[in-house]
């Protein structure tokens, strides 16, 4: 299937490869608020300069601000896509773990919301050469979120960052949203950014890029006039099972999807995040090989997985 991106008048896709990046080592996590140091955040950007251009980042919390200000007193060549972490502004019977919130904590949500959009837009215009799109939210608005987000709200505070910062704004989801609910969001923003992952919805290696091509192609065909990025994709590389058999989850069978992956997102001129740089063991339930702690090209400490011999084999 040949899919190209719409409209892409921004030519990031020529510009360099892109990943997810959280910093997160053992003992960390945003969670209880203990945050990556300077030096280990810097440790990790020497690991991702020789190959990445483009960082996605999840939230505006203290590790965003130490990644940005590394960036910029070191002078690296990154730029960063910076994202807004939201809480549930609705319960939603729909989600599997359970996602039903009194009316009180819905309230304290929504100025948690609106504060985290503060800082959004505080380090955007902080740091306007290293940050190049800001994101209002990851998966808020799919069926089975427990932080569902209304469209309507997330059209609100699209249309407030528009009117105080430069970059261009987006909305990370699944791509099931972005073929209906999402429309009204969907023309308020610059570009769409979408989210595949072929490995959670049980299908095989042999199918996988189809899958993940059909899954953008319906994103494009309900979408025609907006560029698009991929921020999520990728292969976890364990799992014990949760949602993911376990058979399916291992370094080879990442090193053949993020391979074709990129190869054909670069023929395809589709900017696209690699979920992601490092595995993170805060993630999940307490199960060393729960899927959620498996996806990164690097373990949790630092060593690279067999995906980083493989993508730039001819590349030198």
């Amino acid at each position: 299937m040949e899919t190209t991106m719409h409209n892409n008048d921004k030519n990031w896709a020529d510009s360099g490869n892109a990943i997810c990046y959280s910093g997160y080592r053992a003992g960390q996590s945003p969670v209880h608020g203990i945050f990556p140091s300077a030096l280990e955040i810097g440790e990790d950007l020497a690991l991702l300069q020789p190959r990445w251009k483009f960082l996605r980042l999840y939230d505006c919390t203290a590790h965003a601000e130490t990644v940005l200000q590394v960036i910029e007193e070191q002078q690296l060549d990154f730029k960063v896509m910076l994202g807004a972490n939201m809480t549930a502004e609705s319960s939603n019977p729909n989600c599997p773990w359970g996602a039903h919130f009194d009316e009180e904590t819905l309230a304290s949500n929504r100025i948690a919301n609106d504060r985290e959009i503060d800082r959004l837009i505080a380090l955007s215009l902080r740091y306007p050469d290293v940050v190049f799109s800001v994101s209002i939210g990851n998966e808020a608005s799919v069926d089975w979120s427990d932080h569902l987000v209304p469209v309507e709200r997330l059209v609100a505070q699209t249309r407030r960052l528009k009117s105080a910062i430069t970059q261009p704004v987006t909305f990370c989801e699944n791509y099931v949203p972005w073929t209906n609910k999402l429309e009204p969001l969907a023309r308020e923003l610059d570009f769409i950014s979408v989210h595949t992952y072929p490995v959670w919805e049980y299908q095989s290696i042999e199918h996988a890029m189809a899958f993940t091509q059909q899954n953008l192609q319906a994103v494009i065909d309900k979408n025609p006039d907006k560029p698009i990025v991929i921020t999520e994709a990728g292969w976890t590389t364990a799992s014990n099972g949760r949602g993911i058999e376990p058979n399916n989850a291992s370094q080879q069978l990442q090193a053949i999807y993020c391979r074709e992956l990129l190869n054909w997102s670069r023929e395809a001129g589709i900017l696209t995040f690699i979920f992601e740089a490092f595995d993170e063991s805060w993630k999940g339930s307490e199960d060393p090989l729960e899927p959620e702690k498996h996806w990164g090209l690097w373990t949790e400490d630092r060593q690279p997985k067999l995906a980083l011999q493989t993508l730039f084999a001819n590349q030198g």
